[in-house]
């Protein structure tokens, strides 16, 4: 699939835009867009903080070459948004990270991947099971992704070293954790991939870790819970797969068992019950034939699960005037606006015009931009307003609704 194609340049000042203070991929897909380049967005932040009396820290131009350098003798590649090698379901969810660091064959990566996770404290059942699925998956061409931790993971990874597999990690490409699946993500390199949004040198932190799964179900078509605590790091990547669209599956187990309450209670919300590896294919094969592979939205569970905490993974800064737009156009450094709508200062009458318009039904930002007539930066500013006073809702994705009455 065609993409666009950045220059070493171009990728450096990416990689710098996404290294600065205050900037995760929600904000950098709004500069991007409005300023039309990454270095056009470089050039134009520090004015922006002074406008907003704030102070930001650009990541310097060496830094962000020391680690590019860093990353090359790694054997590693740093493959952006929209370029051909970039995963296409990744590249569709929200929150994907501009840049992806990747070590070992980026090839696997375009391959229709499951992610299978579940308990670090996993019974030798559930191991068992987990290998099994894995290797069966595998044989039946779908990438197994997942994160590299102990327990289910680990099995999940070993399993399917033949076949192909995906480890996301929480922390920078050089910092594997648990140290002790070293020597696995060594295996995993020669015949899988091993990627990361952070820089390297990173240790990972908690809040890297729901960083991490929301990449994990990002890249999968669906994601298997195969053991899980009610309370668990596998049910926030199962929460991720459903705010994503992705098809959540997993496994049963005795009620007599705690690692088994995760699994039973997504079932009770939705989940596919999954006892074998056909259940997946079945469930899978209509999507991956789907060109150009991306599935429509499934959410299999209910709506009542509560939300992944995507807003509190990176502290990011919205900066005034700077808002992501509702329709865009391609260019060689990513996006670049499409000419702007006629502007007029934004009133009461646009508040009570978008008040209107939502409901208690999520609406998505273009959608309501294109019912009410105005640009997009007047809603924009309408919006920060109505939900500063707690009259709207924002939602998952970024959908919009009418605040609480």
């Amino acid at each position: 699939m065609a993409g666009i194609v950045l220059s070493d340049r171009q990728r450096l000042d990416w990689l710098r835009l996404i290294r600065s203070e205050n900037i995760g991929p929600r904000s950098f897909r709004s500069l991007m867009n409005r300023f039309g380049g990454a270095a056009a967005a470089l050039d134009a932040l520090p004015d922006l903080a002074r406008q907003a009396g704030r102070a930001i820290r650009l990541c310097p131009a060496a830094q962000a070459e020391r680690e590019f350098e860093a990353l090359h003798r790694l054997g590693g590649r740093l493959i952006a948004s929209g370029e051909a090698a970039y995963p296409v379901p990744l590249q569709a969810i929200d929150s994907a990270p501009p840049l992806i660091a990747v070590l070992g064959q980026a090839e696997v990566l375009q391959r229709p991947g499951v992610a299978l996770v579940g308990s670090r404290n996993a019974s030798a059942a559930g191991l068992k099971f987990t290998a099994r699925l894995a290797r069966e998956l595998g044989e039946a061409d779908f990438a197994i992704v997942s994160g590299l931790a102990r327990g289910i993971d680990t099995a999940a990874h070993e399993a399917s070293l033949e076949t192909g597999t995906v480890a996301v990690l929480a922390g920078g490409l050089d910092e594997i954790y648990p140290p002790q699946n070293i020597p696995l993500a060594r295996r995993i390199v020669e015949r899988g991939a091993l990627i990361s949004e952070m820089p390297l040198g990173w240790v990972a932190r908690a809040r890297d870790f729901p960083r991490r799964n929301r990449l994990v179900s990002g890249l999968s078509l669906g994601t298997v819970v195969v053991e899980a605590a009610r309370r668990s790091g596998s049910l926030i990547t199962a929460r991720f797969a459903n705010e994503q669209g992705r098809l959540v599956f997993a496994v049963p187990g005795s009620p007599l068992d705690p690692r088994a309450e995760g699994g039973n209670h997504l079932i009770r919300e939705g989940a596919i019950l999954c006892a074998e590896a056909a259940h997946v294919i079945e469930a899978l094969d209509p999507l991956r034939q789907r060109e150009p592979g991306l599935p429509p939205p499934a959410r299999t569970m209910r709506e009542t699960l509560e939300p992944s905490p995507t807003e509190a993974m990176w502290d990011e800064l919205d900066w005034p005037g700077i808002l992501p737009a509702p329709e865009y156009a391609r260019h060689d450094d990513g996006f670049v606006p499409q000419p702007p709508q006629s502007e007029r200062p934004a009133d009461g009458a646009d508040a009570r015009r978008l008040l209107e318009l939502l409901g208690p039904t999520p609406i998505a930002l273009d959608d309501l931009v294109r019912a009410s007539g105005l640009s997009a930066r007047a809603v924009g500013h309408v919006l920060l307003e109505l939900e500063l006073t707690g009259a709207i809702r924002r939602h998952p994705g970024g959908a919009l609704s009418r605040g609480m009455p």
